[in-house]
């Protein structure tokens, strides 16, 4: 089993990088592999609604959507990171997921995902907020914590001060990796989600 995890800050080895590796460290003790993703800081296009994705996802193959998108079908669990600039999650973590969501969607569709959420002092619940709508609209199990998914800290030295931000790391991972093996149990006993589809309300009255 594999864990997927996106650094959505810009500064691939900063605070939000920081958080995701004490999940990755604990994942690992559990059985499960895991792989940081770094969005980096090239440019990201927004989705326009072109409706014109491909099978390998969006139509634009200038930036690392695609790649992340390939990623995602084989992993069997998430974790999204983003750090907190202004009160909500990065408008570059933001952009990537609503084309990676749209275009691909069912390479997400019951697989469990954490947001996490890093800042210097306030806006992480708004940004936690941000990213699990995209869980909710995906079928996707919500992996929480023993507090809300953030660390604080404006270095990651003070990240690695913040004991309860850690912990909570810690605990997200050994929610995930209890989730992931009850999936894979039972889909072993033929277990599986039933969903309908086909419904569309295109109004609102």
């Amino acid at each position: 089993m594999k864990v997927l995890m996106l650094n959505g800050s810009a500064n691939q080895k900063g605070c939000t990088y920081t958080a995701l590796q004490e999940i990755g460290r604990t994942l690992q003790g559990e059985g499960i592999e895991y792989e940081i993703f770094q969005l980096g800081a090239q440019p990201v296009r927004d989705c326009i609604g072109c409706r014109q994705c491909t099978e390998q996802g969006c139509i634009f193959m200038d930036d690392l959507v695609n790649v992340f998108v390939q990623k995602a079908g084989e992993a069997e669990g998430f974790v999204f990171g983003t750090p907190v600039y202004y009160a909500h999650a990065s408008g570059r973590i933001l952009s990537f997921l609503d084309r990676a969501f749209y275009s691909s969607k069912g390479v997400f569709v019951h697989k469990p995902a954490a947001a996490v959420a890093s800042a210097r002092r306030a806006g992480t619940t708004a940004a936690l907020e941000d990213l699990n709508k995209y869980f909710g609209i995906s079928h996707m199990p919500t992996v929480g914590s023993s507090y809300w998914n953030m660390v604080h800290g404006n270095r990651p030295e003070e990240v690695l001060q913040d004991v309860e931000g850690l912990q909570t790391m810690r605990n997200i991972a050994h929610n995930m990796a209890w989730l992931l093996k009850c999936i894979e149990e039972g889909r072993k006993q033929g277990i599986l989600p039933q969903t309908e589809s086909g419904s569309q309300t295109n109004f609102i009255r």
